[in-house]
């Protein structure tokens, strides 16, 4: 059964922070309120809770799963960023995009696309999320929730806690969510590629 944290969106109470964090440190699986939707989050390192993310959403091999950065400076680690690309990403973040860049040397195999060796990265403007990062110390391995053969994401704490109670291991909630998926832009290429159109201004990369 999964634990239920009713977390406050603008001041989140440090205590229940610690304990989620805790259990993200513990190989636990837990779905959290971002700037663009609930996602499915993990330690990057935790191999186990990828694959749970791969049987709840059903994904194969060449999904691109997203580092969940606290700041540029962490997202630079994991990451190869040219000097245009950087300038581009910085003025859209915080903020509802996911990028896709070549990964370096600090992004386990596993979380690559298996062709491209590239990855999904982010930093989300959402307090309850940068202060699990700044607790943990390091990105969350995520992924949006989106169930198998539904359009949307899910959107209410509650019914996540009801239909994901037995597969997850926290539902993070704080009433201040967003409910339209990233936008997603791929600069592993010479142009940058918009693959989702979602909650980020997609014009300022066309």
């Amino acid at each position: 059964m999964a634990r239920y944290f009713d977390v406050h969106p603008e001041n989140p109470q440090h205590r229940s922070i610690v304990q989620i964090v805790d259990l993200v440190r513990n190989d636990g699986l837990i779905v959290y309120p971002t700037d663009s939707c609930f996602a499915l989050g993990c330690q990057v390192g935790n191999r186990a809770g990828l694959d749970r993310i791969r049987d709840i959403r059903h994904l194969d091999d060449r999904h691109h799963f997203t580092l969940v950065c606290a700041d540029f400076a962490q997202l630079g680690k994991f990451v190869r960023i040219s000097n245009k690309v950087f300038r581009m990403i910085k003025a859209a973040t915080p903020g509802s995009y996911t990028f896709i860049l070549p990964a370096t040397n600090d992004v386990p195999r596993r979380l690559m696309h298996p062709k491209k060796k590239t990855v999904g990265v982010r930093i989300p403007e959402h307090a309850v999320v940068q202060a699990l990062l700044s607790e943990l110390g390091e990105p969350l391995l995520s992924s949006t929730l989106l169930l198998p053969d539904e359009k949307e994401p899910l959107t209410q704490g509650w019914e996540i806690k009801e239909r994901l109670d037995n597969v997850v291991d926290a539902v993070v909630d704080s009433d201040d969510c967003g409910t339209e998926p990233t936008t997603v832009i791929d600069f592993s290429g010479d142009e940058p590629e918009i693959v989702r159109r979602g909650a980020g201004d997609p014009s300022r990369f066309e």
